[in-house]
């Protein structure tokens, strides 16, 4: 139910398809109600000819019918699966700032992916099937009403059928379950060792990698194999089913209990129905694979946002001055204190840099003032005002920040750009390449700024892309800026070539440089040291 409410925007394309599949499981009803009573006309020698004569327009309406059920209910699918690929994104967005963490790029490109797809089967082969052959159903036992014995001969059989998907999703539940969590297994072992492939193969790591891929193939195709029985059951007891109804109707034909024209009605009308009943047991196995996917969608898309947005945002004050109040923070229950009471204050205008070992809680400090999580104890403040009451998007648009592991997207230079600024003129993404040194380069490439970065940054050396990931985080025009380890991944010389850049690049700004160390080319107003979570006066 809570996928039917995400999919309301799109409620006209889905009860169109729903209008148009019953109006085609119809069709065949009528193509085959038409040629049985001109069968049974002509047998009775009483003519049937107006029957049969209106068998040919049906015999075009019936195909045309078809193409529009699989033209309107598969566009009305494909647009509610995009809508849910956007919400689940949004979801996932709010709830996970900082990163996947724990879930992982293949479980979470698992659930966008293949357990949205999997929806599709609550709408086409499950809803769709369904309601055509309810209405079925319907029609055949109004149609045979004038003998009531014939009637529950052949619709009783036939909307048992139509119960059978039922029974059948929760007694598949348990295999589709472990379909969808299979899957997510092999999505997870052959994403991670390809993410990873450098260290992978310098570690001759494939052979072990393939092996888990395929142990965790093995299981995904274990389970398939389970869900299909049941699925394959459920398709051979809907056949008994509408062979039921068919011997119904034609033992009475047989014991002669009423006219020969109602009796052919009853037969064809029971092959009409057969087809269109033949998709509705398997669309048990279809709802409990979409009921599967709809669970492990929810559960991660409902997990508490790490930070509370307050429901009546404060303005965002005029001031720029930063300041942590007796800061306490950790990770999670049962996990280590990052910072204990830190108090800092980051001035406006101020260029400070902020010195830490590894794991010291540097980078914590940046996700804090972000509000990609919140302080267990004391607070944080903007311009005097605590950033708990203001919206994290006004929040984010004063401060602009150049992550450890700022990442280049597949795309071209100026989509890469453009993230931070959409409406950015193409002067304005020029002008902040200058400011990194990479103008000069760009206007070289035949592309220049339609110039395709690869996946990553590939088509950059590490430098380069450090430098358009700089260039992004300038033409926010925010007036503080976060440069968490500027240099991380770059050797030696290049960093202190991007460094140079960056310290030009970044005057008039409120700069925190955070890092493990100082090179000698930055130049601090002042300098402070992070240990143990508190923070103390350094050298520059």
């Amino acid at each position: 139910m809570r996928i039917w409410g995400l999919w309301a925007t799109r409620r006209g394309w889905l009860l169109g398809g729903l209008a148009v599949a019953v109006l085609s499981a119809l069709s065949a009803v009528a193509l085959l109600a038409l040629a049985g009573q001109g069968v049974a006309a002509g047998v009775a020698g009483a003519g049937g000819a107006v029957a049969l004569l209106l068998t040919r327009p049906m015999v075009l309406i019936r195909p045309a019918l078809r193409w529009a059920e699989r033209m309107v209910s598969h566009e009305a699918t494909f647009r509610a699966l995009a809508d849910t690929r956007v919400w689940f994104f949004r979801r996932l967005a709010e709830r996970m700032p900082a990163g996947l963490g724990h879930t992982g790029a293949g479980d979470a490109r698992a659930r966008m992916i293949a357990d949205i797809e999997a929806l599709d089967g609550l709408y086409l082969r499950a809803l769709l099937p369904a309601v055509a052959a309810a209405a079925v159903v319907l029609v055949t036992a109004l149609l045979l009403g004038a003998n009531p014995g014939l009637a529950a001969l052949v619709a009783l059989p036939l909307a048992l059928a139509i119960l059978l998907p039922i029974w059948l999703a929760r007694s598949a539940a348990p295999a589709a379950e472990a379909v969808t969590e299979a899957r997510g297994a092999v999505h997870r072992a052959a994403l991670d060792p390809l993410l990873g492939l450098t260290e992978t193969l310098a570690n001759n790591a494939e052979t072990r990698a393939a092996d888990r891929l395929a142990a965790a193939t093995g299981a995904m195709h274990a389970a398939e194999r389970r869900l299909s029985r049941r699925s394959a059951l459920g398709g051979s007891l809907g056949t008994l089913c509408a062979q039921a109804a068919l011997l119904g109707a034609l033992g009475w034909a047989l014991s002669g209990s009423g006219g020969l024209g109602l009796a052919v009605l009853g037969l064809f009308l029971a092959l009409a129905a057969g087809e269109t009943l033949a998709l509705v047991p398997r669309a048990g196995a279809s709802l409990a694979s979409a009921g599967a996917a709809a669970r492990r969608l929810l559960a991660l898309a409902d997990a508490p946002p790490p930070v509370l947005e307050p429901d009546a945002p404060a303005p965002l004050p005029r001031g720029n001055t930063l300041r942590f109040e007796g800061v306490t923070f950790s990770w999670g229950e049962g996990r280590d204190t990052v910072l204990r009471g830190l108090d800092l204050e980051w001035r406006e205008g101020e260029r400070l840099a902020l010195l830490g070992a590894s794991g010291a809680g540097k980078s914590t400090l940046a996700r804090l003032m972000l509000k990609f999580a919140a302080p267990d104890a004391g607070r944080i403040t903007l311009g005097g005002q605590d950033i708990a009451g203001l919206a994290a998007p006004d929040l984010r648009g004063r401060i602009a920040c150049l992550a450890q592991d700022a990442r280049i997207f597949e795309g071209s230079v100026a989509e890469n750009l453009r993230i931070a600024a959409p409406a950015a003129p193409d002067a304005a993404l020029w002008r902040v390449l200058a400011q990194v040194g990479m103008a000069e380069f760009i206007r070289s490439l035949p592309a220049g700024l339609d110039t395709d970065c690869g996946e990553g940054g590939s088509r950059f050396s590490g430098g380069q892309a450090r430098r358009i990931a700089l260039a992004r985080a300038l033409l926010q025009s925010a007036p503080l800026l976060v440069l968490d380890e500027p240099g991380w991944g770059l050797d030696a010389e290049t960093e202190r070539a991007f460094l140079a850049v960056l310290e030009e690049a970044t005057r008039g700004r409120s700069v925190l440089l955070i890092t493990h160390r100082l090179v000698g080319v930055e130049r601090p107003d002042r300098v402070l040291r992070l240990v143990g979570g508190r923070l103390f006066p350094a050298a520059a």
